[in-house]
Order: C-alpha cells, then sequence, then structure tokens
C-alpha cells in the first residue's frame, strides 16, 4: 500500500478564499472582493469587540451567537484569545471576560500619536487656566473618540473616558471638524449618520445640520448646548493638518448650572480657537468657505 501524503498546505490566497467562505456561514461579513484580507483576523477582532458595557461577560454560547460563529469556531477563537493573555475564562462558571492586556494596543497608540504629543502641553494649560474639562477628540468615520481628557472638579459627566465614542453631528467637535472639511464630504458622512435626537436640544434634522457647520465654517468653533447630554456645554475649534483637513478637536465643557450658553461661549470660544491654531501644523485657521467651497 502506497504511503499516505499529508495534505497539501493552501496557499495564503485560499487560505483566505476558505475563510471568507467559513465567514459567511457563520453569518459574519466576508470580504470577498478584498483578497489581502485576513478573515481570520477580523473575526478575532469581532470576538473582542462583542464585549462592553452591556456584555461585560459571556459564555462561549453568547459569544458564538453575538459575532456570528458556529460554537466550534467560537471555542478556536476563544481559546486563542486566552492563550494570549487577552481573554480570561472563569474556571467555574466557564464565562470568558477581557483583560487588561487588551489596554495595550491603546497604551502604544497614545504613545506613539504625534498629535497627542503635540497638543499636551496647550491642553494642559487650558485645564490650569480655565479650571473646567479639556477633551481632546478625533473623528473616526461618523464617531468622535476621546483620546486625551483634563476632568475639572465641576464635571457632571464622570462616565465619558479615554476611547469613548460619540456621534459627531451632536458634538461641538465633531462639527467643528465637519466644518473644516470640503462641503461635498461632509455632506457624505452626513448622509451616513444616524440622526435623531438625544435630548431636546439636539441639531439632528439635515437642512439645520448643515447650516449650522456652516455657520461654524465661518466662526473658527462649534458649540452644542445640551445636545447630548443634558446640563452640557461644550465648546470647540478643529485642530488642522498641513493641507487644511481636519485631524482633531479641542474641546471646553462647562455646566450649565454655573454658565449661561452666551457667557460661555463669549468666554471659552477664543481660548479654544487659540490653542487649536497654535497645534495646527499650518499655522493658522483654514479659511471660510464661500458657496460651499473653500
Amino acid at each position: 500500500m502506497a504511503p499516505r501524503r499529508p495534505p497539501s498546505r493552501p496557499s495564503d490566497t485560499e487560505s483566505a478564499t476558505v475563510d471568507a467562505d467559513a465567514s459567511v456561514k457563520e453569518g459574519g461579513p466576508a470580504r470577498t472582493g478584498d483578497p489581502l484580507m485576513v478573515m481570520s483576523v477580523e473575526k478575532a477582532f469581532r470576538v473582542l469587540n462583542a464585549f462592553d458595557a452591556a456584555r461585560p461577560t459571556m459564555s462561549l454560547t453568547q459569544i458564538a451567537s453575538i459575532v456570528g460563529l458556529d460554537k466550534s469556531a467560537a471555542q478556536r477563537f476563544t481559546h486563542t484569545l486566552e492563550k494570549l493573555g487577552y481573554l480570561h475564562k472563569d474556571p467555574e462558571t466557564k464565562r470568558f471576560e477581557l483583560t487588561v492586556k487588551t489596554l495595550d494596543l491603546g497604551h502604544h497608540y497614545l504613545r506613539g500619536n504625534g498629535l497627542l504629543e503635540r497638543s499636551m502641553p496647550y491642553l494642559m494649560h487650558l485645564s490650569k487656566t480655565t479650571e473646567e474639562t479639556i477633551n481632546l477628540t478625533m473623528l473616526d468615520d461618523t464617531e468622535i473618540v476621546f483620546v486625551s481628557r483634563f476632568m475639572s472638579r465641576h464635571v457632571l459627566n464622570t462616565d465619558v473616558v479615554l476611547g469613548m465614542r460619540m456621534p459627531a453631528y451632536c458634538t461641538a467637535p465633531g462639527v467643528a471638524m465637519l466644518s473644516r472639511m470640503p462641503m461635498e464630504e461632509a455632506v457624505d458622512l452626513i448622509d451616513r449618520m444616524d440622526l435623531h435626537p438625544y435630548t431636546p436640544n439636539t441639531t439632528w434634522k439635515r437642512e439645520d445640520l448643515l447650516a449650522k457647520i456652516e455657520r461654524s465654517a465661518d466662526l473658527g468653533y462649534a458649540t452644542a448646548f445640551e445636545e447630548y447630554y443634558h446640563g452640557d456645554l461644550s465648546i470647540a475649534a478643529a485642530i488642522v493638518g498641513p493641507a487644511g483637513a481636519p485631524i482633531g478637536a479641542i474641546n471646553i465643557a462647562v455646566s450649565r448650572s454655573r454658565f449661561t450658553p452666551q457667557e460661555a461661549e463669549e468666554r471659552f470660544a477664543p481660548l479654544v480657537v487659540a490653542a487649536s491654531s497654535s497645534i495646527s501644523t499650518i499655522g493658522r485657521p483654514t479659511p471660510p468657505r464661500k458657496n460651499g467651497r473653500r
């Protein structure tokens, strides 16, 4: 009898195809149109991203259901992530949870972020001189992400932490960054947003939002008064890069119980505009838009 030949090892392309087919069967989003996409990596991150405040721990069955994997695949991914130190499995309950090692990626990002390094002296100065909450945020598609935060003793929203996301359209930093984009780019982002009111003060109707963005472009800063959180007044200005595109935003957040919207705008708008202009690599704010163009 001829010896049995070991199965041939599939090429990288074949592996990607097999993974993509498996993703379809498991209910995951296949990327068959991208030959360089490694679906195993994509699914591993889907497992990690399934955990949040509402689901801090999950069973294997729950992970499989939420992520869109069959139980066998979920077992392989959770086992691998556990061995790598990103998941912990309780020996009694058999439930999984994220470990502190998952913070490593965020730590490496913050340590290597040039914008954060350049902004830090200005953020610290604003925090010291105003004694109010100072944030540095960046735009990620249709959301803003908090990458630095100096909290005030007057702060109301203590649940806002680094890495938290908020809709761009109803936040001062988001509108400030949208106002520094060419109008067609801002409109494209708005059309992909789930526009709805969070409070009675939310600017969420498309035509009103576009008008607010235009007004913010002319002013050089944006405001959001109780649009996402009740009692929160926020004033922000965008930080722009060499080509004039927004790369981040600084905002000052104060309590409605201590300032009126007019008082907050008059007092803090010049400060965020000056700080963002100093950080911006072109050294000056982008000019106001005229008829939808720069």
